[in-house]
């Protein structure tokens, strides 16, 4: 074992053929291919190492196999918000941006702010995550054709378009039919699932992406939750915003369905409604309030699964 560098935090960038590594308190960055041969390699050299935390980017699915194959060998692994590392990265000065000087920065990142290490995915989880991944991809390509339908002026292109939209339109039928599948038939996502569509507001494709992006839901406190989703409001006291709270960072997929669970339930979840109308007749922002109200419902979810007790035992407790 490297004398020394145990217990030290470990920052990986993560690109297609190959990822560098930094470690802290050590100078230089070793680079591994991003293959089988690479992943061997660097996972032997990490085990040796023993860190503290191995932090990686999100990177739009290139992190998912190196984190799998961390987890799998036991090794604490947080995976973060890239615009976090960039905006720690210009608040140092460091405007540059090379792999190796990236390694580097998340290393630094990791030192500073220790995130917490995410909880290992099931295979379920995995499947499911992928599954919802696809659907936004999906869902976004379809919202694509529709616009362009809107303004094509060609009927031969107007056909194309329609042909597409038919296309992406079965394909999403598809992957909704997989998705119910794959949360009916296991018990876990069965039982969770049931316990979250109790709740006004929260449908099967919002719950179906909390059990796939947030398998902490249940396990978390007050504090841990809103931090873990980016719903923690930080302080932003400098010159015309001082007083200003803001949110960010954090898991944005989980916060882009909490945001329109949280539309439906100020309409139709009683606790949801009151508090959103409490806080406008104080004053606050039609978004502030939005914002406060998504903290709240995700606080409920948390509590529902923790205590495993569907919408109406919760209104009673």
């Amino acid at each position: 074992m490297e004398a020394g560098l145990q217990g030290s935090c470990v920052g990986i960038d993560v690109s297609k053929d190959h990822w560098d590594v930094a470690v802290e308190e050590r100078r230089g960055v070793r680079r591994f291919s991003a293959d089988n041969a690479g992943a061997s390699e660097l996972l032997a050299w990490l085990e040796e190492l023993s860190p503290k935390l191995v932090c990686l980017e999100a990177t739009g699915g290139y992190e998912r196999s190196l984190r799998r194959a961390l987890h799998e060998r036991g090794l604490p692994v947080s995976v973060v918000n890239p615009r976090q590392v960039r905006d720690f990265a210009r608040a140092h000065g460091e405007l540059a941006k090379t792999d190796a000087l990236d390694a580097a920065m998340i290393c630094r990142f990791a030192a500073a702010f220790n995130p917490e290490p995410d909880e290992a995915p099931t295979p379920a989880q995995e499947r499911l995550r992928a599954l919802r991944a696809r659907r936004q991809q999906v869902v976004h390509s379809l919202t694509q054709e529709k616009n362009r339908l809107a303004t094509a002026p060609d009927a031969e292109a107007r056909q194309s378009i329609e042909e597409a939209i038919d296309f992406y339109n079965e394909q999403l039928s598809e992957l909704d039919r997989r998705i119910a599948e794959l949360t009916a038939t296991d018990p876990t996502f069965r039982q969770r699932l049931a316990l979250l569509v109790s709740v006004p507001g929260v449908g099967t494709v919002t719950a179906a992406g909390l059990l796939a992006e947030l398998p902490e839901l249940g396990a978390m406190n007050r504090g841990e939750a809103a931090k873990l989703v980016g719903l923690a409001p930080i302080n932003r006291d400098s010159g015309a915003l001082r007083g200003k709270r803001m949110i960010g960072g954090g898991r944005t997929q989980v916060r882009r369905s909490l945001y329109m669970a949280t539309i439906v339930a100020t309409r139709h979840n009683k606790i949801i409604r009151r508090h959103y109308r409490q806080l406008l007749d104080r004053g606050k922002s039609k978004m502030t309030a939005l914002v406060a109200c998504m903290r709240k419902l995700l606080l409920i979810l948390n509590a529902i699964i923790k205590n495993n007790s569907p919408w109406k035992e919760y209104l009673t407790a």
